[in-house]
C-alpha cells in the first residue's frame, strides 16, 4: 500500500506540475499579446491622428504622464541611494534623448505620410542595428548567418520603403515619413545599448521614469512652439484624450508589462515581443484604420523578421 500511495503521490505532483506549466504558458502568451498590442497602439495613434494633434506636444505630454506616474518609484530609489543623479545624469539624459525624444515626436510626425505597418516594420530593424554596433565595438561576434540576416532585413526595409519602386527612395514625401521612422529606429537602437548602463543600480521602472522625464524635457522646446502656434490643436478635447491614451497604454502599461514579463520569463523570452509587434500593428491597422497590409508589406515583413531571426542566432 505504501508503494501505491507513493506512486499516487508522484502522479498527483506530476499532474500539478503539468497544470502549472500549462497555466504559466497561457499567462505568458496572453501577456506577450497584450504587451505587443500596447506597443503597437502607439503606431496606430501616430497614423490615426495624422498631424491633427501636434507631434511634439503629444510626445511631451505622453512622457510627462509616464514620468509622473512612475515618479514615486524613482524618488524612493533616489532617497535610498540606488540612483545617484550626480554620477548618472549624462547617461540618463542621453537615454532620454535617444529612446524617448527621437522615438516620440518624429514617430508622430511620420504618421502623416507613412502607415502604421511601415512604422512597425522599420522599427523591427532595431535589433539588427544593435547587433552591428555591438560588433563594431567588439561586444559581439558577427558570423556568416548574422551577415546574411542583416542583408535580408535591409532588403526587406528597402522593399517596403520603396514600395517596389526604387525611385520612391528619393521621393521627398518618403524621406519625410519613413525617413523619420529610420531616425527613431536608430535612436531606439542607441537607447537599447545605453539604458541598462544608465543608473545601473536602479530598477527598470525607476529608470523609465527618469528617461521619460528627460524625454519630456527635450520635447518641451518644440512642444512650446506648437503650443504658441497652434493652441487650439494642442489644448483640444481630442488632444487631451490622445495624451492620456499615449501616456497610459503605450506608455505605463506597455513598459510595466514588458518589465513584468522580463522578471517572470527572462529577457531572452521577453524579446519575442519584438516579433509580435508588426503582426499586432497590421491587425490593428486593418481593424481600426481600415488599412489592410499589402503584398509588399508581407514580402518585406518576411524578409525583415526572417533577417532579424537569423541575425539573433548564435
Amino acid at each position: 500500500m505504501g508503494k501505491g500511495t507513493s506512486e499516487g503521490g508522484n502522479e498527483a505532483a506530476a499532474g500539478a506540475a503539468s497544470s502549472a506549466a500549462v497555466w504559466l504558458g497561457a499567462v505568458a502568451l496572453i501577456g506577450f499579446i497584450l504587451v505587443a498590442t500596447a506597443q503597437a497602439s502607439n503606431q496606430i495613434l501616430a497614423r490615426g491622428l495624422a498631424g491633427s494633434v501636434p507631434p511634439f506636444a503629444l510626445a511631451f505630454f505622453r512622457w510627462s504622464i509616464v514620468a509622473v506616474g512612475l515618479a514615486p518609484i524613482a524618488l524612493k530609489e533616489i532617497r535610498d541611494g540606488r540612483v545617484q543623479l550626480g554620477r548618472n545624469i549624462w547617461p540618463i539624459l542621453a537615454a532620454g534623448f535617444m529612446g524617448m525624444f527621437l522615438c516620440g515626436g518624429p514617430v508622430y510626425a511620420a504618421g502623416v505620410s507613412t502607415t502604421a505597418i511601415h512604422i512597425a516594420l522599420i522599427m523591427a530593424l532595431s535589433p539588427i542595428v544593435v547587433l552591428l554596433i555591438s560588433a563594431m565595438r567588439g561586444m559581439e561576434h558577427v558570423g556568416p548567418l548574422q551577415w546574411l540576416g542583416t542583408a535580408l532585413a535591409l532588403a526587406g526595409a528597402l522593399l517596403i520603403i520603396s514600395g517596389g519602386h526604387p525611385r520612391t527612395l528619393i521621393d521627398v514625401q518618403t524621406a519625410s515619413g519613413d525617413g523619420l521612422v529610420v531616425i527613431a529606429m536608430l535612436g531606439w537602437s542607441g537607447y537599447t545599448l545605453l539604458q541598462s548602463r544608465a543608473a545601473p543600480r536602479a530598477s527598470l521602472l525607476a529608470r523609465i521614469s527618469l528617461f521619460s522625464g528627460a524625454g519630456a524635457l527635450f520635447s518641451l522646446p518644440l512642444a512650446a512652439m506648437e503650443m504658441s502656434a497652434m493652441p487650439g490643436q494642442v489644448f483640444s478635447a481630442k488632444a487631451l484624450s490622445a495624451y492620456v491614451f499615449a501616456g497610459i497604454v503605450p506608455g505605463l502599461l506597455a513598459y510595466a508589462g514588458f518589465a513584468w514579463l522580463g522578471g517572470k520569463f527572462g529577457s531572452v523570452r521577453t524579446s519575442l515581443v519584438l516579433y509580435l509587434g508588426p503582426i499586432a500593428s497590421a491587425l490593428l491597422s486593418f481593424v481600426i484604420l481600415g488599412e489592410p497590409p499589402k503584398l509588399i508589406h508581407l514580402l518585406g515583413g518576411l524578409l525583415i523578421l526572417g533577417g532579424v531571426w537569423a541575425s539573433l542566432r548564435r
